[in-house]
């Protein structure tokens, strides 16, 4: 088995984790963000609203999307962030710097190289996430969708592809900001590291890696997550008429701006930064 899909395997094994743990955290934060203003007094609330009147199972609604989707979203990511570094490193050694090979990437190539993972990555994530969020907020009287099948099959059927890439603007965004500043700030901590202590990759401890990917996380999470207002708000949203608030990204901006202020675009950050602990 070749080391690119022990990485993708690993990756993907890695991702099911995150959301199984992670699930019930965002549940909590695209309810925040995406509910009228004062109806929940916190995340405390939030949470003991949804046990109280949806039970503790709906802390995995949409849960089966992301799952399903995983495996490709890490094998897209490795495919581009891999690529990207190989056509980097060949213009590096073709200049003359770079180290041996080439490979040692600048700042602004290792962010570079992250973003377009996080751009491949969103061609996957968008319909995934949109889904994943229809379900999270829908009441469990009257529903609208019986599952992730149904609520693509439903959207597409009234959309087409453009309903399920709905939101789809701001998912680029931030992906592609969210895994530049991931990737950048990941390898800058790994490379101090191994320099600072005369180490290969290779003998990195697991402790370290995981303590260098946590910083990345906060870090990307300080930075995109008023661009995940935007999209949360964006897919939540109706697809025409009266049931449509937003005509567009930066309409949805300027409307969250004038109605909420800067705490609009701060809500459900507390469920957030707990998940990536």
């Amino acid at each position: 088995m070749s080391d690119a899909v022990k990485d993708i395997l690993a990756g993907t094994a890695g991702g099911i984790a995150q959301v199984l743990v992670g699930q019930p955290f965002d549940i909590v934060k695209v309810r925040m963000q995406t509910a009228p203003t004062g109806t929940y007094s916190g995340m405390v609330g939030c949470a003991g609203d949804i046990i109280k009147n949806e039970g503790p199972l709906a802390f995995y609604k949409g849960t089966l999307t992301p799952l399903l989707g995983i495996g490709v979203c890490v094998a897209i990511q490795f495919g581009a962030l891999e690529a990207t570094k190989r056509r980097m490193a060949e213009a590096n050694l073709a200049a003359g710097k770079g180290g041996e090979g080439g490979a040692t990437l600048s700042s602004l190539q290792l962010a570079t190289a992250g973003a377009v993972a996080g751009l491949a990555n969103g061609v996957v994530s968008g319909p995934v996430e949109h889904i994943r969020i229809r379900l999270q907020t829908q009441a469990d009287k009257n529903r609208i969708y019986n599952g992730p099948w149904d609520a693509a099959k439903k959207i597409y059927a009234v959309r087409g592809i453009a309903g399920l890439y709905k939101g789809q603007v701001s998912t680029l965004w931030r992906e592609g900001l969210g895994y530049g500043v991931y990737f950048l700030c990941y390898e800058e901590l790994m490379q101090r590291h191994m320099t600072k202590h005369d180490l290969k990759r290779s003998e990195v401890s697991p402790g370290y890696a995981v303590l260098f990917g946590a910083t990345a996380g906060y870090a990307l999470w300080s930075i995109i997550y008023p661009i995940d207002v935007i999209k949360s708000r964006m897919q939540t949203d109706g697809f025409s008429g009266d049931a449509q608030k937003y005509k567009s990204t930066l309409d949805c901006v300027r409307k969250v701006w004038r109605a909420e202020g800067m705490n609009g675009f701060t809500r459900g950050l507390g469920p957030t930064l707990l998940r990536q602990v």
